[in-house]
């Protein structure tokens, strides 16, 4: 069955904007998890830093 130009363009965008969405929603939630990472690893930094602090004071 042979589509109408304008319905076949009207699909071809439709298709076009849901991969522009998923694509962009995917980057962010990559962001998200790259921004997530970094705080985890500051967070286990700091609460490293603390412990070597409180252990290097008992030792002496």
């Amino acid at each position: 069955m042979r589509r109408s130009r304008t319905e076949v363009g009207r699909w071809r965008m439709l298709r076009q904007t849901q991969r522009r969405r998923s694509r962009w929603l995917e980057g962010q939630s990559r962001r998200n998890m790259r921004i997530h990472a970094i705080r985890k690893c500051q967070a286990n930094r700091q609460r490293n830093s603390l412990l070597f602090a409180i252990h290097d004071q008992w030792a002496s």
